[in-house]
């Protein structure tokens, strides 16, 4: 009976009868049971063997599995493969693997019965033997896989009768972030049904994962994968479970659920999606032995102005599918532009035509029909003049640049399409290359994408390192109209330009590229590199930008612990780990190889080409990755050698945890930084602070005056007023808290918002918490509370101190600091607040008004003192309270007030200041009552009493 059912299994998966499944289901119930049948088939064989020499045409794939962690989004990925030959005779093995194209192989070992044969990582020679027992990572080809992003190892070997062979592939990558997820994809195609077929991936991210999924089973020649159209469930069998840092994904079918999904055994590729908490700061340092990795993906950013050129090949290559699929997403593109967005179109073939002739046009409902139109009408005919049409776009754009002076405030690109090579004008690739080089003049960057297999692909890789861009190519029979889209989606929401990562010279060296002229939406900028002294205690970050009018400096230290604490055990799926891969370290050596890649390849020296190509090779021996410049060779082990083990080598887990430093949980030191930012404040005494305490200082009459406002939880105060000539008002929320035991309020008030307003030159606003700050002057900006950072535009700068102040200052004649108080373990009467001070109030006018404006360009005078001059100079450091008389009087325009002397404590109780105090809510004191100063909404700026005006 056992033997029946091996045959009839053998006979229809290689006929492919419609009873696969069938069979497949007496399979697995019965002969996968026992693993080891498989050798009591074997035994019986030669009993019929001229049948089954008609049956047999390769050997049986037994096992395949793949195992992967990703630590910080470095993805270790091991394949294992197993195959028997339960044949009569030796029969050849292949082992077949995609991987993804940016991936590094870095180590391969196969086993043949009783014989180990181990890959290792050598220098390329000009003339390699070519009789190696495995082929090596093939070079790029376009042929190679989806969007060009996959190649394909193989290796073949033969199995000798009754044997098996096993493979391990191990390779590395870096994963990328594009439209805000991160994508790890494995390909499962076994070419066969597998006994034992399992995919688990262990993720492990301390920033902590978000949106976590795992789509549909992808295959381009099997689309739906037999599922209804919008079907996103996972692949079945699959398990996904996660807490905030960690996640494990299993992907382990039966033999019978493989038959559901493709007979022939290419199941597809295996999807993981996913990203991490981030938020507008320096980004997430890592540090780890010595390395650091940087992580720079800001979010809350209003988007660039942009001003775009597609330059769109219509040769007569282009004609049938292709063309009709580039209208079809540029249909869609054209509608996703923006209302400040400029554009223009060119078509081109031995022809160049261009939509709008010298200029770009902005984006309005007209504009965009007719575009639709324009691209409708396109037809294919004549050649591929690729260097004219380049020329023209990138005229087009200087010239509107220059004409127009928007080179600092939009981001300027062309999107350039073919399906081709050059064969019209002028041809030759080295020349296309320099003219468009010397054409755009680093002002703005080339994307470019090919369609295709007759796509001159080393060309447009070229055009684009060469002028800061990016490249795609797509394969005519797949869906290029949406692949097109998701490029465009991918560089059509600039965010930043000119952004710039500084670190201290004297304590890190080779830093991986650090200047980076745009930062889209979606996308994540990574740095990596070394650091010098290991024995400080932080590294100091600083990550400038510019965005639309507004320049950013974002600024911290991160903590570096001692390399002796914290040893962490037991993370899921990576218990049994060996050997010592510090991950940041090859991450910092993965980036490093691929930019000495990308750099020869733009050099036109070849003596700069040489010294590249030796430092990329000797760097990829020191971390045994196979790359274009080194191979893999098969070495027979030594007789007694074990066979290659099944348990998966994962890198070193030292420093997971507390040890891996990250901004998302982990602050530098106290006193590093944050003491320092304290000293550097210089603030006058005039401030609203505490429940709220107000304090006015008068410098040239050597005193200070205070009054409390009892206001009601909600009431908005205005502090500053003067909205008509310096076009500032300042406005405070205040929030309710419980009166302290035997207290004589029914009450505590705290300012929970502070609003500054301003409509000179042009209109902006700040509303700021103790948590975050919403920056707005016509583009909104996230900022928190919790990272020091700097913006800067041309009439407004907004200064943090982490968790400490606010610093604003309006066109460098009016400032404020407002002061951040946090309560570890507030009491029920506190609640975190903020502070608002006045340090530079020149700016404003002779008539600004509000609780603390109105006193700022008047004088108080003291009528009647009876506490000497010396009370007054010794008040500071006086431990006992003065005694009040209420004889003293203050005359403020022409009202008498009868004042009292208080202590009072400010800059979060750093300083004590004596003053002058008035009571009942500051009575005659001020202008008409308190009442008249409660605003209507926070962006109120009303200037008299009784007035209300929105900004």
């Amino acid at each position: 009976m056992i033997l029946w059912l091996w045959l009839c299994w053998g006979f229809s998966t290689s006929a492919g009868q419609p009873d696969s499944e069938l069979m497949a289901r007496y399979l697995e119930e019965e002969l996968m049971a026992d693993y080891s049948i498989m050798e009591q088939v074997a035994r019986r064989v030669p009993r019929q063997a001229k049948f089954l020499q008609r049956l047999e045409t390769r050997p049986r794939m037994s096992e395949f599995t793949v195992k992967s962690t990703i630590i910080s989004r470095y993805a270790f990925t091991t394949v294992s493969c197993t195959m028997v030959n339960s044949g009569s005779e030796a029969r050849e093995a292949v082992f077949e693997m995609q991987i993804p194209a940016a991936a590094f192989i870095s180590n391969f070992t196969m086993s043949i019965g009783n014989k180990t044969y181990y890959g290792e990582v050598t220098g390329k020679e000009k003339k390699h033997n070519s009789d190696d027992k495995a082929r090596h990572k093939k070079p790029p080809s376009p042929t190679d896989g989806r969007e060009n992003g996959y190649e394909t190892f193989k290796a073949s070997v033969f199995i000798p009768r009754k044997m098996q062979a096993k493979f391990l592939l191990h390779y590395e990558e870096l994963l990328q972030r594009r439209l805000g997820k991160y994508e790890y994809t494995v390909s499962i195609r076994p070419q066969q049904l597998v006994g034992r077929l399992r995919v688990e991936v262990n993720i492990l991210e301390n920033s902590g994962i978000v949106s976590l999924e795992v789509p549909p089973l992808r295959n381009s020649k099997h689309k739906s994968n037999g599922k209804v159209e919008g079907d996103v469930s996972p692949p079945p069998s699959t398990v996904v479970g996660h807490t905030k840092t960690l996640a494990k994904v299993t992907f382990n079918p039966s033999v019978v659920e493989q038959t559901r999904i493709a007979r022939n055994g290419i199941l597809g590729d295996f999807i993981i999606r996913y990203d991490v908490n981030r938020e507008l700061s320096v980004g997430d340092v890592q540090i780890l032995n010595g390395y650091f990795v940087h992580y720079f993906a800001p979010i809350d950013l209003p988007p660039l102005p942009k001003n775009v050129v597609f330059v769109l090949d219509s040769s007569a290559s282009m004609v049938g599918t292709k063309l009709k699929q580039t209208k079809e997403a540029l249909f869609t593109i054209l509608q996703d532009l923006r209302p400040e967005d400029h554009f223009n179109i060119i078509g081109f073939s031995n022809r160049i035509k261009v939509w709008q002739q010298d200029r770009l046009v902005p984006v309005t409902p007209n504009n965009i029909r007719d575009a639709k139109k324009y691209i409708h009408n396109m037809s294919p005919t004549g050649g591929t003049n690729i260097n004219g049409a380049l020329q023209t776009g990138a005229k087009l754009l200087n010239d509107y640049i220059a004409q127009n002076d928007i080179d600092a405030r939009s981001v300027s690109l062309i999107i350039f399409l073919t399906d081709g090579r050059p064969t019209v004008g002028e041809t030759q690739s080295s020349k296309i290359l320099s003219n468009t080089k010397d054409a755009i003049r680093d002002k703005f960057c080339l994307f470019t994408i090919g369609i295709g297999n007759d796509v001159d692909h080393r060309l447009l890789e070229r055009m684009a390192l060469e002028n800061c861009g990016m490249t795609r190519h797509f394969q005519e029979d797949e869906d290029a109209a949406s692949h097109l889209k998701g490029f465009y989606d991918e560089i059509g929401t600039p965010l930043l330009s000119d952004i710039r990562v500084d670190y201290p010279e004297d304590n890190v060296e080779q830093v991986t590229q650090n200047f980076f002229p745009n930062y889209f939406n979606g996308s994540e900028i990574i740095i990596a590199g070394k650091l010098i002294n290991r024995t400080s205690d932080s590294l100091h970050v600083e990550v400038t930008a510019s965005n639309s009018k507004k320049y950013i400096l974002l600024k911290t230290d991160v903590a570096i612990d001692l390399p002796s604490r914290n040893d962490i055990r037991g993370v899921p799926g990576l218990e049994d780990g060996k050997g010592d891969k510090n991950y940041i370290e090859r991450a910092w050596s993965y980036l490093t190889i691929k930019e000495l890649l990308n750099s020869r390849l733009k050099s036109d020296d070849n003596q700069e080409k040489d010294y590249l190509m030796e430092k990329a090779k000797s760097m990829a021996l020191t971390y045994n990755f196979v790359t274009p410049f080194t191979v893999l060779k098969m070495r027979e082990a030594g007789l007694h050698s074990e066979p290659p083990q099944e348990e998966f080598i994962s890198p070193s887990t030292d420093g997971i945890g507390e040890k891996l430093q990250s901004l998302q949980g982990h602050k530098a030191p106290p006193g590093v930084r944050r003491q320092q930012d304290k000293q550097r404040i210089k603030i006058s005494k005039t401030s609203a602070d505490g429940d709220p305490h107000f304090v006015i200082d008068f410098p040239s009459s050597k005193f200070s005056i205070c009054f409390n406002i009892d206001g009601e939880p909600g009431d908005i105060l205005r502090l500053v007023s003067d909205h008509k000539e310096s076009g500032v008002t300042v406005n405070g929320q205040l929030i309710g808290a419980p009166a302290p035991p035997n207290g004589h309020k029914k009450h505590r008030t705290y300012f929970s918002t502070i609003t500054i307003l301003s409509n000179k030159p042009e209109r902006s606003y700040l509303e700021i918490t103790p948590k975050r700050i919403i920056l707005d002057d016509g583009e909104r900006l996230l900022l928190s509370c919790d990272r020091s950072a700097i913006v800067r535009s041309s009439s407004l700068e907004v200064s943090i101190s982490a968790n400490s102040n606010i610093t604003v200052t309006i066109r460098d004649t009016i400032s404020f600091v407002i002061l951040i108080h946090h309560y570890k373990k507030p009491a029920p009467y506190q609640r975190d607040h903020l502070g608002f001070y006045i340090s530079n109030s020149k700016g404003l006018s002779s008539v600004s008004h509000g609780l603390l404006g109105q006193f700022l360009n008047h004088e108080v005078k003291l009528l009647q003192e009876s506490l000497n001059t010396s009370h007054q100079q010794v008040g500071q450091n006086q431990t006992e309270a003065l005694q009040p008389n209420p004889t003293n009087t203050l005359k403020v325009k022409g009202r008498l007030i009868p004042v009292v002397w208080k202590q009072r404590r400010i800059y979060n109780g750093q300083q004590e200041v004596d003053c002058w105090f008035a009571k009942n809510n500051a009575d005659k004191l001020i202008d008409g009552s308190y009442k008249d100063y409660l605003a209507s909404h926070p962006f109120d700026t009303g200037n008299s009493f009784g007035t209300i005006n929105s900004l």
